[in-house]
Order: structure tokens, then sequence, then C-alpha cells
């Protein structure tokens, strides 16, 4: 369920973000977004948000920031052609290489920009959340990187599922923390992670994954990844003559999707869609498909579209993909669809690891669970739309997948396999 605007409104608000005038001083997308925290919390944020904004204009920093992503990070990651997939769907398809990255996932642009501001800022110590384990892994590498202890808040569902990970984390130095309460997902990784930082505001920085939460921190996250859509913009003029006509990604809580899509926001030939996790089902607590079944409401610091009942409760989850099991979404994701700038679908569990397994005998290219779906619904898309140009966001590599794909059989793989 979307908020509904006039037409002159929904011209107003896209004219707004594509100017980069959204969130407002407030922290909002139009209607979505702000700050819904404790009071205790209050100065912290605004710690970050002058800090945010003096670092994020500042040269030095930029100049420091670009020079991790291109010697430590690895960027600019390269963007594939698939060819074979291409053949299959009836398309040209076009991958956008996250998988590349340090890390192996989008995560670490964020990472490490968040833990040079947190340095910058005077922190003692860094906590992050994390689901899939990505953003867990790229913040423990970046703590590491630029010397701040890190600890890690994991549900302990996910910590079974996403053991490598785990691992990685623990390896890399940081101090990994299974959450038994709750739904033991990453929502109560995230609600675990604000209770520590409530206890120590001024010596803590909050790490935070995704582009959700209390401003700044959803405009913070976006900024930080939106060199992924100016490197895919640039690439594929180069590469393919013209922009795509389609762009996909994956979206649990939105930070690949955004940083892809923001910088082709502008461009109305580019449609732009969003696949998010239809789980096995259409029921409460079947699926993740915020945007797709979600009422508004405020979750962890911020007004944005949520999965809960006619109460008001929020509800649980489902997804094969830790990384998507999340009952919110980034609030610049819910004016977008709201506006109508960016279509939201979904993918069931079912297409995603079919979707996977083509990919991994089409293009010898393991994805993320998370970037399955983006590949499932790209494939739909092209059915419907044949020869077009098509850009997929390829958000991680799936390594550490290998624990939920190993329960599955091998005669689930894909026919051409």
């Amino acid at each position: 369920m979307t908020i509904e605007f006039s037409e002159t409104e929904k011209a107003r608000l896209l004219e707004a973000t594509i100017a980069g005038q959204l969130p407002d001083e407030r922290g909002r997308f139009g209607p979505f977004g702000g700050r819904y925290v404790p009071e205790t919390l209050v100065p912290a944020l605004e710690r970050l948000t002058e800090g945010m904004h003096r670092h994020l204009a500042d040269r030095a920093f930029l100049e420091r920031f670009r020079h991790e992503l291109t010697t430590w990070v690895g960027r600019p990651t390269p963007l594939t052609e698939a060819p074979n997939l291409g053949r299959a769907w009836g398309a040209q398809v076009w991958l956008k290489r996250e998988d590349l990255a340090h890390t192996g996932a989008h995560k670490i642009n964020n990472a490490i920009g968040q833990a040079l501001l947190a340095k910058l800022l005077g922190a003692r110590r860094v906590i992050a959340e994390t689901g899939a384990g990505q953003h867990g892994v790229a913040s423990a590498a970046a703590c590491a990187r630029v010397g701040l202890p890190c600890t890690v808040y994991m549900g302990a569902v996910d910590v079974e599922r996403q053991a490598p990970n785990v691992d990685r984390m623990r390896r890399l130095g940081a101090e990994v923390h299974a959450v038994q309460s709750g739904d033991r997902t990453l929502r109560s990784a995230i609600d675990e992670a604000l209770r520590d930082w409530v206890s120590d505001p001024a010596g803590t920085y909050y790490l935070l994954g995704s582009a959700v939460g209390p401003h700044p921190y959803p405009y913070l996250v976006r900024e930080l990844h939106c060199v992924i859509g100016r490197e895919s913009r640039a690439q594929m003029l180069t590469a393919a003559g013209a922009l795509p006509d389609a762009v996909f990604a994956c979206v649990g809580g939105g930070s690949n999707a955004i940083g892809l899509f923001h910088p082709m926001v502008g461009d109305p030939g580019v449609a732009l869609i969003g696949v998010e996790a239809g789980g096995r089902g259409g029921g409460l607590g079947e699926h993740s498909a915020t945007l797709s079944r979600g009422r508004p409401g405020v979750l962890q610091g911020c007004y944005t579209l949520l999965l809960q009942d006619d109460d008001g409760q929020v509800q649980g989850t489902h997804s094969i993909s830790a990384g998507l099991d999340y009952p919110g979404v980034g609030p610049e994701h819910a004016l977008l669809q709201s506006i109508g700038r960016v279509r939201y679908t979904n993918a069931r569990d079912d297409d995603a690891l079919d979707a996977l397994n083509e990919c991994c005998a089409l293009e010898g290219i393991l994805p993320a669970l998370e970037t399955a779906h983006a590949f499932a619904g790209a494939r739909a898309w092209a059915r419907e739309n044949s020869g077009r140009r098509i850009l997929i966001g390829l958000s991680g590599r799936g390594d550490k997948d290998m624990p939920t794909l190993s329960r599955f059989p091998m005669e689930a793989r894909h026919a051409t396999a």
C-alpha cells in the first residue's frame, strides 16, 4: 500500500529527487524517513549529520575515500556482458559486478566510507548489524583498515545459515554476537545494535549497513553507494553505446538498489525495477515483499513501508536469502514507488534458486541468493520485452550461501546445466 499523490505532487517530488534536494532538512523523502529515536541518541545523530555534511564536501576526505575505493576495494568494478543468458532470455544482458569488490559484495563501499567518517568523528569503537553477513564482513574489514575495534550483531538464525561469513568476521578481528531474541534474523540484529548504541552514544559509532534507519543514514548510505550507478551509467555508454532499457536490483533494506538506481532516476528512458523476496507465499510471515504488500509505519527510527498486521504489529518474514529477510525498506524506495519512478516486484524462493542455477550453468558466475532475485525478475521481464538492453546489479557473490544451497538436491539445477 503506497501513499497516494496527485500528478503535480509526483512531478514535484521527482524533480526534487533528481535535483538532489531530498531528503529535506528533516531527513524526509516526501512523507517518508525522518528520525524516530530515543532522546539519548539525538546528540549522536546530530553530530553524525553535521560531520557527514562537512566531510562529504571536503576534498581531503573525498580523496581518501576514492583512494581506498581504488586501491583497496578494487573499483571500478567491471561491467560484464552475459551473452549466454542473453540468448536464453532473448535480450542483451549486462552485469554490474559488485561481487568482484573486496569482501565479495557492494557492502564494502558504504563500510569503508563510514569507517573513515567514524575515525574522523572520534569514535572509540564501531558496532554494526548484519543479515547475510556481507555487511558484517565489510565492517570488520573496514574497521581493521582504519584501526577501530568492531562488534557485529547477527541473528542466531543467520549465524547458522551464514557460517562462512561468521568465521570471516572473526578472522578480520570483529567480535560477533549471535542475537537470540525476537525473530533471530536481521530485524533482531538491528534492535540489539540500537540497544548497544543507546548505552554509549558518545564513544560508539553505529555503522548501519542499509539505506534504512533514522536520518541521516538513508542519505549517507545512498551517497556512499552511488558510485555503483555512476560507474554503471558510464560503462554502459562505453560498452553498449546506450543506456540500458531496464535496470534490476534486489531489494531488502535497499542499499545496493538505491546506489544503482539513484544516478539514473533522471534518465526517463531507463526503467528501474527492484525485486523483493516473494518467499514461499503471499501471507504475512511467508515473504519479505515490503513494497509489494507493506503499509506505512515506524520501524527502527524511520517512517517507511512495513510488513505489519491490522493492529500495527510488525510481523515476521521469510526468505531463502538472509539479506532480504527484513520487514521494512529504505524510505527513498518507498517514495520512488509512490511517485511511480521505480517499479517493485518480487520473486519467490524457487524462482530465485532457479535463476541462480541458470546463471551458474550459463555464465560460470555464482551470484548471492539475494542477487538471484534480481536475475529472476529480469528474466521474467525479458520474456515480455524481447531484444532489450538489461542491466542487473550483481550485488554479491554466492560463496557465503553454500551451506543453504547444499540443502537443495543437484536435480534442482537449471535444465541447461
